[in-house]
């Protein structure tokens, strides 16, 4: 498992390795360290880690040492990536439309965030064009989003571009 952490350690030498040393202590390793002499509060500096650990029982283990140490935990959380696929949809269409296939789509698959921007409408035509960029946790909702969005485009004759 993969973890962040946002601490506040006092402003005074070898406290930035009494906060990260701790870590080892309950096997995990460290992937990435940051401190910001810039970010204080009440005396205390922020130090962001990111280390792995196999299980919870590792993180409470930490959580004591931290504590007994007096480190302020700020901010803690597992971290997990994401697949992001972008779509382009050309074709007549409103903004409610891409709306409704953004909420059947959300139904369909665990979609962690979207962001879709759109051309003005062409005057004549009447067409417009939409960029829809999708995040997933699985493998798996990328394949049923893609699935979703190539029957709908079809069925509604709109011209679908998948990963642009």
């Amino acid at each position: 498992m993969l973890v962040n952490a946002e601490l506040y350690v006092r402003d005074l030498p070898g406290q930035l390795v009494g906060s990260i040393e701790p870590i080892s202590m309950v096997d995990g390793n460290i992937v990435s360290v940051m401190h910001d002499r810039e970010t204080m509060m009440n005396k205390r500096i922020l130090v962001k880690v990111t280390f792995e650990v196999k299980d919870n029982s590792q993180i409470e283990k930490l959580k004591a040492i931290w504590k007994s140490r007096d480190i302020i935990i700020c901010k803690m959380g597992s971290v997990y990536s994401t697949l992001s696929m972008d779509y382009m949809l050309l074709g007549s269409f409103t903004a409610a439309y891409v709306d409704s296939l953004i909420d059947v789509a959300s139904r369909l698959a665990n979609v962690e965030s979207v962001d879709v921007s759109y051309s003005s409408q062409d005057k004549n035509s009447g067409k417009r064009t939409a960029m829809i960029t999708l995040e997933v946790r699985e493998r798996e909702d990328l394949e049923k989003v893609d699935a979703f969005f190539a029957e709908s485009c079809k069925r509604d004759s709109l011209i679908y571009i998948r990963g642009i």
